[in-house]
């Protein structure tokens, strides 16, 4: 369930919350049941075109795109950009520490929407756009820029090699402990429970930065392979040659290096959005109400339990795909890197489920967060004008609402059947490669039903 407050204006620490599905089941324009089955012949006949059009592989991935004007590249480039972005991050960053250290622990206080709403839910469409831009922003490596120019070192070299074999493993703890933080966490829209999450954040993450150097960031800091795994869905790429480029995302997914621990970052991302779907059903309700453990204790097995059932169902279709793709007599230990190499594949679903999901919030709580930017103190200030504002609730109809949400969903699964199909000509014989599709293509469509159901059923 979503931390941040909604429908009306909250005092101290009286949270109300805003569904995120605000366009329920009846709202939508066309009956559910027909939303559903278009959702299913869009990836069956997605599949089927794909199967009779598509039997070579066409993606190029990190040689592709369209460069960039050398000028624009040079000014993209330029360490005055660079830095601009730097202390743009660490203003904004600052602006939230501000309110979180000096003001008062009330639901005025704009450091839980601007934490919940305006970071995390604003950087999953603002990467899409614009790429990993998150990496740019990052404060943590700017103050780990600082804290290398006191020892002497350059920023990339730390006290040891970074272990390939960490892979992403780190990132998907990170987000998983901030998924916890969100959803399950007692007090989580409270700011001592805010301070004491991040600054442990900061610690363990410039810690490790220092140990092994600011390549630690690339798969270690959470938010930063959030971003960077959502960018692949970007326009905007750079090509292997160091070129800024426009290319298809499909490229900028096929690109995407196999790394350890990149399925069970995907699956925190799929299935924490999955479990905040679930956690607002009358059937989670029923349950958590009559059930003898503590809420929290029951949050964090569901919340365990939805990201593993991501990496099992999908670990199952992929080992699968290899039983039906391969040549009769391929040892099964050539399947073992399935997962990792059909990954990619997973990327636009996790970013249909993050828009869908999050699209509602973004659109009112965003508003919220914009209004208590001008009293970060609260103490009476209307720093940029917005302070007298109200929410508008009818910026949005339900039924657009409805509509972008199933049209995230479908539009990501599709684009899903897409990057699957490619990499599947590629390592299948070309007589198996179709077979081999089918329980990545049974997966997606048991992923949009659900999908589907957790947005409107309730």
């Amino acid at each position: 369930m979503s931390p941040i407050a909604g429908g009306r204006l909250a005092t101290d620490h009286d949270w109300v919350v805003l569904a995120h599905g605000i366009g329920s089941r009846q709202d939508l324009p066309i009956p559910f049941s027909y939303a559903v089955a278009g959702a299913v012949v869009a990836l069956v006949v997605s599949f089927a075109a794909l199967g009779w059009l598509w039997r070579e592989p066409r993606l190029t991935g990190g040689a592709a795109g369209r460069p960039l004007p050398a000028s624009l590249q040079r000014f993209l480039d330029s360490a005055g950009f660079r830095w601009t972005l730097r202390i743009l991050g660490l203003l904004l960053v600052g602006f939230v520490v501000v309110a979180a250290v000096f003001g008062p622990d009330l639901a005025s206080n704009p450091t839980a929407t601007w934490v919940y709403v305006l970071f995390w839910v604003g950087l999953v469409p603002v990467s899409i756009l614009f790429g990993p831009v998150w990496r740019q922003l990052n404060p943590l490596r700017t103050i780990h820029r600082g804290i290398a120019a006191l020892l002497g070192t350059p920023p990339e070299q730390g006290l040891r090699p970074l272990p390939a074999r960490l892979g992403y493993w780190p990132a998907a703890v990170s987000l998983f402990a901030f998924t916890w933080l969100e959803l399950v966490a007692s007090d989580r829209t409270t700011l001592p429970v805010l301070r004491a999450f991040f600054g442990l954040y900061v610690v363990v993450h410039l810690t490790a930065a220092v140990i092994y150097g600011s390549h630690w960031f690339d798969r270690g800091d959470g938010f930063e392979a959030y971003s960077s795994l959502l960018g692949r869905l970007s326009p905007l790429g750079r090509r292997d040659d160091g070129r800024l480029v426009i290319r298809s995302p499909f490229n900028s997914l096929d690109a995407l290096a196999p790394a350890a621990g990149l399925v069970a970052t995907i699956a925190v991302m799929l299935g924490s959005t999955a479990y905040d779907g679930f956690s607002n059903s009358p059937v989670w309700i029923k349950f958590t109400t009559e059930s003898s453990m503590s809420t929290r204790t029951s949050g964090t097995l569901g919340l365990l339990g939805f990201v593993l059932l991501a990496i099992v169902t999908y670990s199952v279709a992929t080992w699968l795909a290899g039983v039906l793709g391969r040549d009769p007599g391929t040892d099964g230990g050539s399947r073992r890197g399935l997962p990792t190499a059909f990954a990619h594949s997973i990327i636009p679903i996790a970013a249909g489920y993050l828009v869908a999901h999050y699209f509602s919030l973004m659109v009112f709580e965003g508003q919220h967060a914009l209004i208590n930017a001008s009293d970060p103190l609260v103490r009476g200030w209307n720093l940029f004008g917005t302070a007298e504002r109200g929410v508008d609730f009818a910026a949005v109809s339900p039924a657009t609402i409805a509509v972008v949400q199933v049209i995230a969903i479908v539009a990501g699964h599709v684009c899903g059947v897409v990057a699957a199909h490619d990499r599947a000509v590629r390592l299948f014989p070309r007589r198996q490669a179709v077979a081999g599709q089918l329980p990545l293509l049974f997966l997606m469509i048991g992923y949009t039903i659900g999908g589907l159901l957790l947005l409107f059923a309730g």
